[in-house]
């Protein structure tokens, strides 16, 4: 398994959040969480996965293209995420 962007979409994500799809990714070598993302408009499924890097929890949006990752963006969790993340076993 492994994992894909869009160049230019990472550039955006730096500048916008800060965070780097590069390190990213690491949130899926320690313990997180996903759940299926309920944001409407996209016609492939998108998922959530909600993990700590750098000390904080972050939020990483991907859909699966075949056994790859394709990350869509990166950001700081909100305060919602960070409950269900803090109440997951």
């Amino acid at each position: 398994m492994g994992y894909e962007w869009d160049s230019a979409k990472n550039v955006a994500n730096v500048a916008k959040h800060g965070i780097d799809f590069e390190d990213a990714v690491a949130i899926f070598d320690a313990r997180h969480l996903v759940r299926e993302s309920t944001r409407t408009g996209s016609s492939e499924r998108r998922w959530v996965a909600l993990g700590p890097i750098f000390g904080r929890l972050v939020a990483v949006v991907y859909t699966w293209r075949g056994e790859t990752r394709r990350i869509i963006s990166a950001r700081r969790a909100r305060r919602d995420e960070q409950v269900l993340y803090d109440r997951a076993p």
